[in-house]
């Protein structure tokens, strides 16, 4: 559920109680730990801390005109969410971070880089801490561009790995009419 708030303070201002007090908490742990160059606004109708394109001129690559989305934060529907893009992928972040929030009994609801969360209680924030101390801006800038195919600055396609699988995996039109001809050879001689 995107947010029409244009600042955070609006953002923030706009939740009930609860949720206001579980993001800001969440927000305050996360901004502590932000190295300086990333910046904090409303961005895809929720709290978003991006890179500007005074530090990654390239922006985003699905939309250049952009800044580099960092992480995001925001109340939903039926939980809140944060968004942290480096654990995308099933990276070492994303495992680290799946371990330290459960280590405690803690439950994860986790997507691809979504953590949906009810209520701070079942927010760890000091996992949610050093996590952005993992994972300062140089190595987020350097994850994400190793994400993407140097010759076409977009997402590195997986599809033509599983293409390739997918034919090493198949025998060749070549190899069948040879499985043919010797499986006739053995009910030749059966025969």
């Amino acid at each position: 559920m995107q947010s029409k708030a244009a600042t955070v303070a609006d953002y923030l201002k706009s939740l009930p109680e609860d949720r206001r007090r579980a993001v800001a908490a969440v927000r305050d742990a996360f901004r502590r730990h932000l190295d300086t160059d990333i910046e904090e606004g409303m961005s895809y109708g929720m709290i978003g801390w991006f890179i500007p394109h005074r530090v990654f001129p390239q922006g985003y690559h699905c939309n250049p005109k952009q800044p580099l989305p960092y992480a995001g934060l925001a109340s939903q529907k039926g939980h809140m969410s944060l968004y942290l893009f480096w654990t995308y992928g099933g990276t070492a972040e994303d495992q680290w971070i799946r371990t330290q929030w459960t280590k405690d009994g803690r439950k994860l609801d986790m997507g691809k880089c979504c953590i949906r969360f009810q209520n701070l209680e079942s927010v760890p924030l000091d996992v949610v801490a050093e996590a952005v101390k993992r994972m300062p801006l140089k190595k987020f800038v350097a994850w994400y561009e190793g994400c993407l195919d140097p010759r076409t600055g977009k997402p590195a396609s997986t599809r033509a790995a599983r293409t390739t699988a997918a034919t090493k995996a198949k025998p060749t039109k070549k190899t069948k009419p040879a499985a043919k001809a010797g499986a006739k050879k053995k009910a030749a001689k059966k025969g």
